[in-house]
Parts: C-alpha cells; structure tokens; sequence
C-alpha cells in the first residue's frame, strides 16, 4: 500500500516542469510556458476578489484584538466596570479564540470554506451588535466571547482559502495580504478609536463583516475542497470562475482530483489519521514555529505595545503610528518578495530580527532599571519595538501559509486545529501573565522572548522547507516519500 502511494506521488513528481499553466492576456487563462517554463500570471478579477473577501476576515480579526486598547476607559466608565470586570472582557477574546481554536480545522471541512464564511459573519456582526448596544456587562462579555470565537476560526481559514484558490507563482504574495490586513485593521483600531465613541467604533468595525457578507455571493468554493467532497463538476466550474473563462484548466484539474482521489485510497477518514509517521515532521515544524513565535511575544507587542512604549519612556501615539508605519511598509515589502526570494530566506530574516529586537528592548530596560543612559535607553526600546513589530508581521503570517502547503487536503483540518488551538493557548498564557512579569523584571522578560525567538531562527534553519515555486500537489507528494 505504501509502495502504491509511493508510486502515485512520484508520478505526480514527475509532472513538475510539463504542460506547466501559464497566464496570458491573449487567452485569459493557461496557456504553455516554452520549453516547460513558468511564466508570472495575470491575475483574473475573481482570484483578486476571493482574496480581498478572505482578507475581510483579516482585518476584522485586527480589529477585534485592537478594540479594548482605545476604548478601555470610555467603556470603564460608561459602564461602570471596575478594572476586574474589564480585565474579564478584555480575556473573553482569548477564550473566545480557544474554543474556536478547538473546531476550525474541522468546521471549515464539514461546511466548507464558503460556508464557514457566511456563518462567522454572523457571530462576528453580532458580536459587535451585542457590544455597541449594550447597557450591562454580561452582554459586552458575550459580544467579545463572539469575536474571540471568529477570530480562532478565521485566523486558519484566511490563510488556508486562499492557499487553496491560487496557482504557485502567486500563492506566497496573496497569502502574505493576511497579516497585512491584520495590522491594518489594528492600526485602523487605534487611529479612529481616538476620535469616536467606543459604541460608534463597535458599529463601525462591523463593516468588514457586512462587506465580505455582500462579496461572498461572487466568489467561489475552494476546487480542492469540492474535489475531497467528489463535487467534480463545481471543481472545475470554480477553477474556471478563478482562471478565467477562456482557461484550459483540465491539467490542473486532473492534478488536483488525482491527487485527492490518492489520498482517498490510503486514508483511514479519521480525526487521528494525522497522528502518523508521515505528518511529525510538519507538525513539528508549523506547530514549533507558532510556538515559538507565541513564547517569543508576538502577542505581548500586539495587545500592550502602548503600555511598553509607556514604560520605556516614549510617547504612546508615536510609537504607535510609526509601529502602523513599519507594519504596512514591511508587510507591502513582503508581499513582493515572498515569491521572489522564497519562505525561507524571508523568515530566517524575521526570526533573527525578532531576537535582536527583543533584546534590544531588553536592553533598553535593563540600561532604565540602572538609570545609565536615561536619554538613549528610550529611543533603544523604541527602534527595539519597530523592528520586532515589522518582523512580526511575516513571522505571524507565513506559518499559516506553510500549515496550508505542507499537509494534504484529507488531514489539513486535524492538523489546523491542533495547531491553532496550542497557538491559541499560549497566546493567552503569554498575554495574562504579561503585567505581572513586566512588575517582576521588565528587562528579564523582554530577554527571555529573545531566547524563544532565537529558538525560532534555529529551527526555521535546520527544519524549514522551501515551497515556493510548487503546486500544493507537488509539496505534498515530495514531503510524503521521505517522511514514510
């Protein structure tokens, strides 16, 4: 049986480099490169649009970890909350996320992708409802445990429906447009949380979900989802809705059912079937990846980067619009090159950064606490945070594109729930316990990040494949073999 399967997936391998699909203008679709070459696509109207209507989720996912930073006094006094009962809602977005967490993976491959869609809108809309027309606590509680609920969804199925609609050219760059977004949506948070009432902010951040609401009837499934669900026929009619009518998608098309129907062979159709030999190495590799990244404070910069600007001396506004600054700048950066220069390379570079950074912020504490250098330590902590929040961006973004490329259609919901929740979980662990290691040792903790973000550099180094550049197909059927 494994030498059968061994057998398909060399046969898959050996298609890399014939009958590759190249986009032209001329036919609207795919075409041949010479002499087996890839040539950079065109991309369709409705590719472009699946991936802004995934990125809607993006974006309301920043805007959902940013709200309680502008709005925490408004909402304190207008409800009369103490800092107890806000600290509480502040945590029911974590909580949220975790039992979110628990079911992405499999909740998208019951309902689909599309589906999965329609349905969080409602929780997200609503969750926003509940908080803009609340008059008691409970329900501002329930409207954030909404939105922390989405969020544990969204943040896999984001990355994953839009790994899943594009060809290998423009796989990296479309689907570094989810963290791009997330920062936008955080940045968008803080700069109009600073001029509204917290309520109309709450009906304002409802709009990515209404517009996405709109947007779906246009776009379509995921063809590999249809072709694990043996919907042949809407698999092709969606490819052709993503590549353009005049497309010859039938390579394509057979690659992906092909691929499936293997994979159907051999599968066990269980949620444990992805505690095999084959699958370790990935998970290892996405699972230790967001662990690292999660250890290493991506979320403590992300929820109380106010509060270190603060502590280090720095004036809040600042640091954060030149934290929104260096966000949208790295992220567009990124964009371009994930493509071009590979996975690797890029991460590599974003995991060192991510220990430099935290160590420089270390420093800069550390350079306070014994009052030496009163007026550089501020501005240490500050290029400190700027290049951690700028590195974060494809540290926080790319892991997800990997989870999507490196397992196969039948185990990606078992995996993307495992990982999420463990992401999930450490998340919370890291933001609650923050305050109180910051009034321990504020230098010390910051020191202690740079060490899991320099775990984080080891193992993209010496575990870390290169996907660019080959169909999802191609990855798995290589990852397969050697894993066996």
């Amino acid at each position: 049986m494994e030498q059968q399967r061994t057998e398909a997936n060399e046969s898959l391998l050996a298609r890399q480099g014939h009958d590759n699909l190249v986009y032209n203008e001329e036919n609207g679709g795919v075409g041949v490169g010479e002499g087996g070459s890839v040539a950079v696509s065109n991309v369709t109207t409705i590719l472009a649009l699946s991936t802004f209507v995934a990125a809607c989720i993006a974006f309301g996912y920043g805007c959902a970890v940013r709200y309680s930073s502008p709005t925490q006094s408004s909402i304190m006094e207008d409800l009369g909350l103490s800092v107890e009962e806000f600290s509480l809602f502040g945590s029911m977005l974590s909580i949220g996320a975790i039992l979110g967490a628990v079911i992405s993976g499999k909740i998208t491959d019951w309902l689909g992708r599309k589906m999965t869609m329609w349905t969080l809108n409602l929780f997200y809309i609503g969750g926003w409802l509940a908080i803009a027309f609340t008059k008691v606590p409970w329900l501002l509680d329930l409207g954030r445990l909404s939105l922390g609920f989405t969020n544990g969804i969204s943040g896999y199925l984001a990355s994953i429906y839009i790994a899943e609609i594009t060809t290998k050219n423009v796989r990296g760059r479309f689907a570094a447009i989810v963290p791009l977004m997330t920062c936008w949506g955080m940045s968008f948070m803080y700069v109009v949380g600073s001029f509204v009432n917290w309520r109309t902010l709450a009906l304002i951040a409802t709009i990515p979900g209404l517009l996405q609401l709109l947007l779906l009837f246009f776009v379509p499934e995921s063809p590999r989802w249809l072709a694990k669900v043996r919907r042949g026929k809407e698999l092709e009619a969606a490819l052709l809705c993503l590549r353009g009518n005049k497309a010859d998608i039938s390579d394509e098309a057979t690659e992906i059912k092909d691929y499936v129907e293997s994979l159907k062979s051999f599968s066990k159709e269980g949620v444990f079937e992805i505690f095999q030999k084959k699958y370790v190495r990935p998970l290892l590799i996405v699972g230790g990846m967001m662990a690292f990244t999660c250890f290493g404070g991506v979320d403590a910069f992300a929820y109380y980067s106010g509060v270190i600007f603060v502590s280090a001396g720095i004036s809040s506004m600042v640091g954060l619009i030149a934290s929104a600054a260096v966000q949208t700048l790295v992220g567009i950066l990124g964009t371009i090159l994930i493509d071009k220069s590979g996975r690797r390379p890029l991460l590599l570079v974003c995991t060192a950064g991510l220990w430099l950074s935290s160590f420089l912020t270390g420093l800069s504490f550390f350079l306070k606490e014994l009052n030496w250098w009163d007026q550089g330590s501020p501005i240490l902590a500050l290029i400190g945070s700027l290049i951690y929040m700028g590195s974060s961006v494809l540290v926080t973004g790319i892991p997800w594109l990997l989870l999507s490329e490196l397992f196969p259609v039948n185990v990606k919901g078992s995996a993307g729930s495992i990982c999420n929740f463990m992401a999930c979980i450490i998340s919370w662990i890291v933001t609650y316990y923050f305050n109180f290691l910051m009034e321990w040792n504020s230098a010390g903790t910051f020191f202690m990040f740079s060490v899991f973000c320099g775990a984080n550099f080891f193992q993209t180094a010496t575990m870390v494949p290169e996907t660019k550049g080959r169909t999802l197909e191609e990855i798995h059927a290589s990852i397969t073999p050697s894993s066996v």
